[in-house]
C-alpha cells in the first residue's frame, strides 16, 4: 500500500523544479493529485507524464494563485474533480532578489505578493474543505532565508516572505489543532534547478562556490525536498504540528 493511499493532494506549482517532484511521488504513493502552475505546458507535461504510470492527477493551468478569485477556482475546481481534500501543498512562489539598495518597492510587493499572499489566497479557500473533511494536512513552503540572512546573493524581500511564511504555518498550526489540521512548513536551502545548473560549473559564482563548499558536497535536489513534504503528508508525521523542516544538507552549518 502507499503512503498516501486513497487521500487527494492539492499541489501548487507542478510545471517543474519541487512541484513537479512532489506531483511524481505522491502519486506514485497512491495519492489524487491535482496541480496548478501558470505554464500550461510544462504543467500538462508532467501530468501526462504520471498518467502514463497509472496514477491519477488533473493539473490545471494557467492559474495566477495571487490572484484570490483565481486561487479558490482552482480549489473548487479541485473539490469537483476529486470530491474533496487531505493535504494541501503549497510549493509555488515567485520571488525577486537582489542588493537591498536597489530594491524597488515593486519587487518588494511582487515578492509578498506571490510568496506570501498565494500562500493566504490557497489556504483560505482550502480551509473549509478540510474542515468538512475532519482534518488533513497543510505544508508551506519556507526557506532558510527566513531564518538567516543570505550570504550568496541578498534576498531580503524573500527572507520577509518566507518569514512570513513560517509565522503563518504556526498559526494555521493553532487554529487547525481542533479540526484534526496538521500544519508544518519545509526550508529548503539552494536547490539545484534549471535556472542555476549552469553557474553551477562556473568557478567565482556564488552557485558554484556553495557547491564546492557544501559539507555534503553536492547541492539539493527536487527530490530531496519532495520526500520531507510525502513523510509529513503521511500518518508518519502524524504528531507533527507547527514544526518547520530545513532540508539545506547541513550548508547553515559553515555559511
Amino acid at each position: 500500500m502507499g503512503r498516501l493511499d486513497g487521500r487527494v493532494t492539492l499541489i501548487t506549482g507542478t510545471a517543474g523544479g519541487q512541484g513537479a517532484a512532489a506531483a511524481r511521488l505522491f502519486a506514485a504513493e497512491g495519492a489524487t493529485v491535482v496541480g496548478c502552475d501558470l505554464d500550461a505546458e510544462r504543467a500538462e507535461a508532467v501530468a501526462g507524464e504520471i498518467r502514463a504510470t497509472g496514477a491519477t492527477i488533473r493539473s490545471f493551468a494557467p492559474v495566477d494563485l495571487a490572484d484570490p478569485d483565481a486561487a479558490a477556482a482552482w480549489v473548487a475546481d479541485a473539490v469537483t474533480f476529486a470530491g474533496g481534500i487531505d493535504v494541501l501543498y503549497n510549493n509555488a512562489s515567485a520571488p525577486r532578489v537582489g542588493p537591498f539598495d536597489q530594491l524597488s518597492w515593486d519587487d518588494w510587493r511582487f515578492t509578498l505578493h506571490n510568496e506570501l499572499d498565494l500562500i493566504f489566497t490557497v489556504t483560505r479557500a482550502a480551509w473549509p474543505h478540510l474542515v468538512a473533511r475532519g482534518g488533513g494536512v497543510v505544508i508551506n513552503t519556507a526557506s532558510v532565508s527566513a531564518h538567516r540572512g543570505a550570504t550568496f546573493i541578498e534576498q531580503s524581500a524573500h527572507g520577509a516572505a518566507k518569514g512570513g511564511v513560517l509565522a503563518m504555518t504556526r498559526h494555521l498550526a493553532a487554529s487547525g489543532a481542533r479540526h484534526g489540521i496538521r500544519a508544518n512548513s519545509i526550508s529548503p536551502g539552494l536547490i539545484v534547478t534549471p535556472q542555476i545548473a549552469p553557474f553551477l560549473d562556473e568557478p567565482g559564482h556564488p552557485v558554484h562556490e556553495m557547491f564546492h563548499s557544501h559539507p555534503l558536497g553536492r547541492l539539493g535536489e527536487p527530490d530531496d525536498v519532495a520526500r520531507v513534504a510525502l513523510f509529513l503528508a503521511s500518518d508518519d508525521a502524524a504528531y507533527l504540528n507547527a514544526v518547520d523542516i530545513v532540508v539545506d544538507g547541513g550548508q547553515s552549518l559553515i555559511s
